[in-house]
């Protein structure tokens, strides 16, 4: 089946929050984690037949949803869930968000991984717990970088009799880092050691760029699935995230139970047509999957190429292996505010210092657009650097 990619409707004046942003600026939007694709064909159809039922009451998924979900994971990862497990969350910051509540009391700690998504420490503080966030070790730069790496003697040492949680972004956003088998199993026999509850972000899972496979945290042993909290959401792969319709897999009943219990009256509900663009992600969705992979490929060597030859005092210090999104390294520029002297020559970008970095350290670039647009982008990110210097 073809797919276009290149030739996405026009999202200036829509109801975008991406494109918003900049509404009264030339400025092309590459920052928010949203792509500027048209969702799957059979999502669309999914939700035109959902929407001609005309009722929409409170919703429940169905069992072809729930399958759906089943068979994808299982296909997919070799990882047969039981339909008890799942938790419905209208987004991952609303079920992270009852998470903390759940398993850390105020003034309780929750360990992070950074640079990390920065909802990971806005769900511990706006909840009245502490953050303690652990840096990962920066790569040396150069062929042969193993990426980023964990930095155990600092986890340990991160350790206190209040620390109940530790967050998890599997693959990484923003570092696009893939966590191999042995790496998963220390941490996660980390968290067994230590009484932390493992969450495990796996929202970007199925946007593995090189053919790489997915190991969901819980499938490592029963032990590990039984302190673990995972997260998975069809909104990043299939570009729904406005549709708000999110999932965690429990296999624990009891922290399933406080799981459920502290979302209850506050978090709401998923609701109709999220759940029919779910299972028609899920069931229907892996032709244009494939298509998109392919393409995030060619735009991610298009990217890393032009970096390497054009944007002197730029560099990308890891390999890209997964999602859409891109870390760059812009400290040699020497900027005080590197988004916004990047915005002030036409390309939006996310400024690192929310992540857990320094500020002028980095920016993270999404290149989930028409190859056209990052090719703009990245011409005017060239004029940037030259006035930077």
């Amino acid at each position: 089946m073809s797919f276009d990619f290149d030739n996405p409707p026009d999202r200036r004046g829509t109801d975008s929050q991406k494109w918003r942003k900049y509404a009264d600026r030339d400025v092309l939007p590459l920052w928010v984690a949203d792509m500027d694709f048209v969702s799957p064909p059979a999502v669309i159809e999914a939700l035109h037949r959902r929407v001609g039922h005309g009722i929409f009451g409170y919703a429940r998924p169905v069992k072809s949803t729930v399958d759906a979900v089943i068979d994808a994971l299982e296909s997919r990862y070799g990882w047969r869930i039981d339909p008890a497990w799942l938790v419905w969350f209208p987004g991952l910051v609303c079920g992270l968000s009852a998470g903390v509540e759940a398993f850390a009391s105020p003034g309780d700690e929750v360990l992070c991984l950074t640079p990390v998504y920065p909802p990971f420490m806005g769900a511990v503080t706006g909840r009245g717990r502490a953050s303690s966030r652990v840096p990962l070790v920066r790569p040396v730069p150069g062929p042969g970088s193993a990426g980023w790496t964990i930095d155990w003697e600092a986890l340990e040492r991160a350790v206190t009799p209040r620390s109940k949680i530790l967050l998890l972004c599997h693959p990484h956003n923003p570092l696009a880092r893939i966590w191999r088998l042995g790496e998963l199993s220390q941490l996660a026999d980390f968290c067994l050691r230590r009484g932390l509850v493992l969450f495990s972000d796996e929202i970007h899972c199925d946007l593995l760029l090189d053919g790489d496979n997915h190991t969901p945290t819980a499938s490592l042993t029963p032990e590990i699935a039984a302190n673990t909290v995972t997260f998975m959401a069809p909104s990043k792969t299939y570009n729904l995230p406005g549709l708000g319709t999110s999932l965690a897999i429990v296999p624990n009943p009891a922290l399933r139970t406080r799981l459920v219990r502290s979302s209850a009256g506050i978090v709401p509900e998923v609701t109709a047509l999220g759940y029919a663009a779910c299972e028609a992600a899920y069931r229907d969705g892996e032709p244009w999957r494939q298509a998109l992979l392919a393409y995030l490929r060619g735009n991610r060597d298009f990217l890393v190429d032009f970096v390497g030859r054009e944007l002197p005092g730029i560099r990308i210090d890891a390999p890209i292996q997964a999602t859409y999104l891109a870390w760059l390294n812009v400290e040699a520029l020497a900027l005080g505010d590197p988004a916004a002297h990047f915005e002030e020559h036409g390309v939006g970008l996310s400024d690192g210092a929310p992540f857990g970095v320094p500020k002028g350290l980095a920016v993270r670039l999404n290149f989930g657009c028409p190859r056209a647009t990052l090719s703009e982008a990245l011409s005017r990110m060239k004029r940037a650097v030259a006035n930077a210097r």
